[in-house]
């Protein structure tokens, strides 16, 4: 779409979120981009990536995350070549930064798996040894306030939290320790909230300054980056991303910062965004109401994808 010299489309790569082995899998397979790029992730990392995210057990797994890497930007190419996708400003909160980060041009997509994989494996050891105990608790249908009363109850009591997402205005993602997690539930509900999904491990805080360092000077050190060809825009703040430096600090800062997706909604509009192409399975950015009360949202999904143009599901189904 195009609105004189304004923006007016975004894509989002979303974080990694539940998606089906054989959605994802078949789409891989069948897709001619996807096959290609199943087909370099594999080389780089020494084994067929189809057939050890077959057998692995766990959706954080490398051969997970570097699935959904390809799934999401695999999504992008086909709906360039089928519907004529050309996307002004790129977008990517949590994991999503880094298919951003290729679909922008600021980072080669060998360079992306390689992230990828170092960046699950200094995860996986550091909550090996630090903050074992602690998880995510989403919750929606809670008013700022009301977060802010549990917040400060925590903070009271002295018990380490954080705030890792602010997915809307009534959408909070809080991490504890594990056992004051019944309590936070607890809380969340009586406050009017609605708790959804629990995950671990946690991110998003700056508690975790060790493991960013660790990532920076393990894996990013041996990177890529270039200053982006398409406009993209912070998930953390809304500000703009203009250089190679600005990129790695913006993923690098997805360990210690949180996500702020109202903000990143009021810079997309100030952009004259009215669109938003979310290309990967998704289950948050693309649906609170933050999203859909501001733009029309279309959903790049691996089972619509494998669906002929002609048979194409209805909106109610992407």
């Amino acid at each position: 779409m195009d609105n004189g010299d304004a923006t007016t489309t975004a894509i989002v790569f979303p974080g990694i979120s539940d998606t089906a082995y054989a959605d994802l899998a078949k789409f891989l397979m069948l897709n001619k981009s996807a096959r290609a790029l199943v087909g370099e992730a594999s080389e780089i990392l020494g084994y067929h990536l189809l057939d050890r995210y077959k057998t692995d057990d766990g959706r954080f797994t490398e051969s997970s995350r570097v699935s959904f890497l390809v799934g999401c930007l695999a999504l992008a190419r086909d709906a360039e070549q089928r519907s004529g996708l050309r996307p002004d400003v790129v977008v990517g909160p949590s994991f999503g930064g880094m298919p951003a980060a290729v679909y922008a041009g600021a980072v080669g997509f060998a360079d992306a798996v390689r992230m990828t994989a170092g960046w699950g494996a200094c995860v996986e050891r550091y909550f090996a040894g630090q903050y074992a105990d602690t998880v995510s608790q989403s919750c929606a249908r809670i008013p700022e306030a009301e977060v802010e009363g549990v917040l400060a109850q925590l903070r009271e009591d002295g018990e380490w939290h954080d705030v890792a997402c602010y997915v809307d205005t009534d959408f909070v993602i809080v991490s504890v320790r594990d056992e004051r997690l019944p309590w936070l539930v607890e809380q969340l509900r009586a406050r009017g909230g609605l708790p959804l999904a629990t995950m671990r491990p946690p991110m998003h805080s700056p508690s975790f300054g060790a493991l960013r360092d660790e990532v920076a000077g393990e894996v990013f050190a041996r990177l890529v980056f270039s200053d982006p060809v398409l406009p993209m825009v912070d998930d953390h703040d809304g500000s703009a991303v203009e250089t190679a430096e600005q990129v790695r600090e913006m993923v690098l800062d997805g360990i210690v910062a949180p996500v702020r997706w109202p903000s990143v909604v009021a810079a997309l509009r100030a952009r004259g965004v009215t669109e938003l192409v979310v290309a990967g399975q998704d289950s948050l950015w693309g649906r609170v109401r933050c999203s859909t009360d501001n733009f029309a949202v279309t959903t790049l999904t691996p089972r619509r994808a494998l669906v002929p143009p002609a048979r194409r599901l209805p909106a109610a189904t992407r």
